[in-house]
């Protein structure tokens, strides 16, 4: 046996050893990749599968199909390495990777560094203050928290380098620990029922000396911070590495919210992130792509002023929906989920339609 090799071409097939059509390979059409797709590309340090994506396809969602994905390996992507250079075969509707390194004709563990680490989905530092932080709470979610109880000096207002008391953290591990407080509702407009409640990050709070109550210092603060605000540990943001692709299965949801804006007032742009009225429970995971669209009106219609609608001549024409971006699924809750909003034409507003690409 050889004991080394520089790695060839090889096309990213990936066989289910059950399920889903083991052995079936998928083809992107030509249609769907771009003119002005490179043959070859190096990846590069900043890049991210979507970005790629974008470089290849016409629709970013199918990238699971120019890779020949199936349904078993989405949930564990290939990973893609800076240096790595993707050949593109046109004819196929397939890609493949050729890499740098040399490796031996047996299994092995890719070690690497922080620096040669995979790319990921979608770009680190527009979600990671949303991946170690609740989101979304139920009704009395906060109410077993820790919570801060007393402040020094009577201050009625915390900020930065300020000491309080909280009870709660004598027996926990953690050194850091952020602050919130219920915000506002998360209403779906289909149901009319509330499926949460935004937890409103207010800042980051250290132990100092642990007891009960435990002296803790306020590191960063957001908002105010006063008595009764509950505290939640901090944990280490695992940045999504899941392949954009498409619900396998019909999704159809609305809009909640633009995180941090105000009801249903606001509106959202590009880098985004949308709150969905859609969650595990309704088959949502991460790395979906969903498509945003804006429902067209009835015309015709008018409302008098007891608030009846009064029907015209024109009455029954509905000006056509409009598709208009994208948006890339990366926390899902049990009713919820939170997408960051990947392209659009026109602003993102509360009450738009999701739906698969």
């Amino acid at each position: 046996m050889l004991n080394g090799f520089r790695k060839s071409i090889t096309t990213l097939a990936f066989v289910a050893c059950s399920g889903l059509g083991s052995g079936v390979s998928a083809q992107v059409p030509p249609s769907e990749i771009k003119a002005t797709a490179p043959d070859r590309y190096v990846v590069v340090q900043g890049d991210t599968l979507w970005s790629i994506a974008q470089r290849y396809l016409e629709s970013p969602h199918r990238w699971p199909e120019l890779m020949e994905m199936n349904r078993e390996t989405l949930k564990n992507p290939h990973r893609i390495y800076p240096g790595d250079v993707l050949v593109l075969d046109r004819t196929k509707g397939q890609m493949g990777v050729q890499s740098t390194d040399t490796v031996k004709l047996s299994p092995k563990v890719r070690a690497e560094s922080s620096e040669t680490r995979a790319i990921p989905s979608i770009p680190p530092s527009l979600i990671e203050p949303y991946l170690t932080r609740p989101l979304v709470i139920e009704p009395n979610g906060l109410d077993n928290a820790p919570a801060i109880m007393a402040t020094e000096e009577n201050r009625v207002i915390l900020g930065a380098g300020n000491i309080a008391y909280a009870r709660g953290l004598s027996g926990a591990k953690e050194e850091t620990w952020h602050v919130y407080r219920r915000g506002k509702a998360l209403v779906d407009p289909d149901s009319n029922l509330t499926v949460g409640y935004e937890a409103t990050f207010l800042g980051s709070a250290r132990v100092r000396k642990k007891g009960e109550p435990s002296t803790i210092e306020i590191i960063a603060a957001n908002q105010e911070i006063t008595t009764g605000d509950r505290l939640v540990a901090a944990g280490v943001p695992q940045v999504p590495n899941y392949a954009p692709h498409a619900p396998s299965a019909k999704i159809s949801g609305r809009v909640m919210s633009i995180y941090g804006g105000v009801g249903t007032v606001g509106e959202g742009g590009r880098n985004s992130v949308v709150t969905l009225n859609r969650g595990k429970a309704d088959g949502i995971e991460v790395g979906h792509v969903l498509a945003l669209l804006r429902l067209g009106s009835v015309v015709g219609q008018k409302r008098s002023l007891s608030g009846a609608i009064e029907h015209t001549a024109l009455s029954g024409l509905k000006v056509p929906d409009e598709r208009y971006g994208l948006v890339f699924v990366f926390r899902v809750f049990d009713r919820v989920s939170y997408a960051l909003v990947m392209d659009v034409s026109r602003p993102v507003n509360p009450l738009d339609v999701v739906q698969n690409p």
